[in-house]
């Protein structure tokens, strides 16, 4: 089998496709078709190698095979084939969001258990998710509630005669996180998931917009930037493929109090109701019931929910 280099790889795939796509986009097209394990070598974050091989090929190669159209996202295309047609063709079919074949099978509410395991492991939080359809639709739209909420608390961390002693003197360090769930962030998403997740998070201590699918394109990854760091929302990637690289891409900006109208509003949804009576119980009795939370998974058995496309 021929070794593929990561500009051959793009080459390849833009051949077969016939139009402009992103760096991000040609890896999923290469993943979704198994191209991937014909490189030479990966490394850890192979998606922006390939990013990185086509940007600088066609920046500062004049024999370049890569012709760069369009922007945010900027897409590639090959020489060859753009000489073949119209300029303003090619521009609408680059400013459009193609159909890029998935490696893996999905719900978007597949992803709850994979952000569960995570809360676990990086804050040391149980999580909940919050159905949508327990609540009264004329009350509530989409963008007030949370996908998921978790909670940290200090009884995970501290000795019973702590905790009693922080809660006499009123100072018992609970933090509530607020999650909202995509299964893909891009150009075409990224405002509505963002605002939504700022909406949905502002009565939080943090709030985080969660993530399988990031765009990698450089662009798209300082907006990103630039909107968390505004509005305080932290980002995290879910790694379906192993759920232990599951990371924070940019931290939240915490909150010293929680926003106590906002969160009494969201207590007319049944599941927000449930949470907030076990967490005043759990905290009165000092006992966790880990049956009342969302279920952890191990990496095996998470991935063994996600399916694999047919190759």
């Amino acid at each position: 089998m021929e070794k593929l280099t990561f500009l051959k790889l793009a080459k390849r795939v833009l051949s077969e496709e016939n139009r402009p796509l992103s760096p991000s986009e040609i890896w999923k097209v290469a993943t979704a078709k198994g191209y991937d394990s014909q490189l030479q070598s990966q490394g850890k974050t192979p998606g922006q190698t390939l990013y990185s091989a086509v940007f600088l090929d066609q920046r500062d190669n004049p024999l370049s095979e890569f012709v760069k159209v369009g922007t945010r996202p900027a897409r590639y295309f090959l020489k060859e084939l753009a000489t073949k047609q119209r300029a303003n063709e090619l521009e609408r079919v680059a400013s459009s969001d193609p159909k890029v074949p998935e490696k893996y099978h999905y719900k978007e509410s597949s992803l709850h258990p994979f952000l569960s395991y995570f809360v676990d492991q990086q804050f040391n939080a149980y999580a909940k998710t919050i159905r949508h359809n327990t609540s009264s639709r004329k009350e509530f739209g989409e963008w007030v509630h949370p996908d998921v909420i978790a909670i940290h608390y200090p009884l995970r961390d501290w000795c019973l005669d702590v905790v009693e002693l922080s809660a006499a003197m009123g100072a018992m360090a609970v933090k509530f996180y607020s999650f909202e769930i995509k299964k893909r962030l891009s150009f075409g998403n990224l405002r509505e998931a963002f605002f939504q997740a700022v909406s949905n998070s502002s009565w939080s201590n943090e709030g985080y917009l969660a993530a399988a699918d990031i765009s990698t394109d450089d662009d798209f990854q300082s907006e990103l930037r630039r909107l968390s760091a505004s509005f305080g929302i932290g980002v995290v990637q879910l790694d379906v493929e192993d759920p232990n690289a599951s990371q924070v891409l940019f931290p939240a900006r915490e909150r010293d109090t929680l926003d106590w109208d906002t969160l009494d509003k969201l207590g007319m949804n049944q599941d927000v109701r449930g949470l907030l009576k076990r967490v005043k119980n759990d905290l009165k009795t000092t006992e966790i019931r880990k049956e009342d939370w969302d279920r952890i998974l191990s990496p095996d058995e998470l991935i063994a929910t996600i399916a694999p496309t047919c190759r």
